[in-house]
């Protein structure tokens, strides 16, 4: 329980310092462990398009926020700074995100393993990692695929 809240810790300082787009939205982290992490952001003024459904920017911020927890999550376990970005993303939008909206992500071993070869090859690391976004029914309204790229400073 104590790294969910360094990592809640470390969202909202992200957000605050040093990309203000993710404090504007205000992502949440529900929940975080070796194989899963979870995070929420609600439908509200800002995050809303003229369709009153969530704009594709805030659904972006999600699943960025996702993947990119993930990969502090494990240099925190492994006790490494890293330096993370993102190479790509390809989004599928299947339905419109009327309601609050979870980010989900289940590739926890996949990325663990990226930052265990990037700790070992001393070289930057590419990942493809997947993203679920779902409505409070549980249904699926989007797909990202995040090319995550990891590099461990010294």
């Amino acid at each position: 329980m104590q790294l969910l809240s360094r990592m809640r810790r470390k969202l909202f300082f992200l957000g605050l310092i040093r990309i203000p787009v993710i404090g504007f939205v205000r992502p949440k982290l529900i929940s975080i462990n070796k194989e899963e992490i979870v995070v929420s952001i609600s439908l509200r003024r800002r995050t809303k398009n003229h369709l009153n459904s969530m704009y594709f920017g805030a659904l972006a911020v999600g699943a960025d926020v996702a993947a990119g927890i993930f990969a502090f999550y494990y240099s925190e376990i492994h006790k490494k700074n890293i330096s993370l970005a993102f190479k790509g993303m390809k989004a599928e939008f299947l339905k419109r995100a009327e309601s609050d909206i979870r980010f989900v992500c289940s590739e926890g071993n996949k990325i663990e393993t990226m930052l265990h070869a990037c700790i070992s090859s001393e070289e930057r690391q590419n990942e493809s990692v997947t993203v679920y976004a779902l409505n409070n029914l549980g249904e699926q309204v989007a797909i990202f695929e995040m090319i995550l790229s990891v590099k461990v400073l010294k």
